[in-house]
């Protein structure tokens, strides 16, 4: 999953951009609105974390503006602000769910992969295909039940390729949840990765539609 973060400060925006990175995400970290706006509006999110009080706005009007646009990608705000009022006004915005400073790092983790369960087609953390089963937030899967391990880059093309299976993923979803912004791409960096996935869980399980994707069967 690519994942947005918007937070000035920078002790937690490090400690929250490697931990998500760890868990095997792609995260792309901006400090002020300018370029929250600027970066959310072409990329396709999976998750946008939005601290509220940020150098050149508010965070909520900010979220207010998103939802007004249209945007419906799901926002975790992270404040330090605890005043229930503060709570209400992020939700009211548009926010999806709400994180007071200091928090924990596995709770985010566990907050994120909750958010964006209730965002895809199939909203519970264990998906079963045939002989496949798949445990999302704790990136687990098993085939004809022997345990298969995954790089971080294999589970970010499973994970899109599950949202929603039977979908066709575009191609250039799975390049923008392979690599935040900076990352050198390749020209056959999803066909790469595609192929050690069949690899994995059965050549004929991914699906390609010439031209424009994949899709899982």
């Amino acid at each position: 999953m690519r994942i947005l973060l918007v937070e000035d400060d920078r002790i937690i925006g490090e400690a929250v951009r490697d931990h998500i990175a760890a868990a095997n995400h792609a995260v792309d970290w901006v400090q002020n609105l300018a370029d929250a706006d600027a970066a959310a509006r072409p990329v396709n999110y999976g998750v946008i974390l939005l601290d509220l009080q940020l150098p050149d706005g508010s965070g909520v009007d900010f979220l207010r503006r998103l939802r007004e646009q249209g945007l419906k990608t799901p926002v975790i705000v992270l404040t330090a602000r605890d005043q229930i009022s503060d709570r209400i006004d992020g939700l009211n915005a548009g926010a999806d769910d709400y994180l007071v400073k200091p928090f924990n790092l596995d709770e985010l983790e566990a907050r994120i992969m909750a958010v964006a369960r209730r965002y895809d087609a199939n909203p519970h953390p264990v998906l079963r295909i045939s002989d496949i089963e798949i445990n999302r937030p704790l990136h687990q899967l098993s085939v004809a039940g022997e345990t298969i391990i995954l790089t971080s880059r294999e589970w970010a093309v499973l994970d899109l390729l599950t949202a929603r299976p039977g979908a066709i993923v575009p191609k250039g979803r799975i390049e923008e949840a392979l690599y935040a912004f900076g990352s050198e791409i390749e020209s056959n960096t999803v066909e790469v990765y595609v192929s050690r996935l069949r690899k994995k869980i059965g050549k004929d399980r991914i699906r390609t539609a010439r031209g424009i994707g994949y899709t899982l069967g």
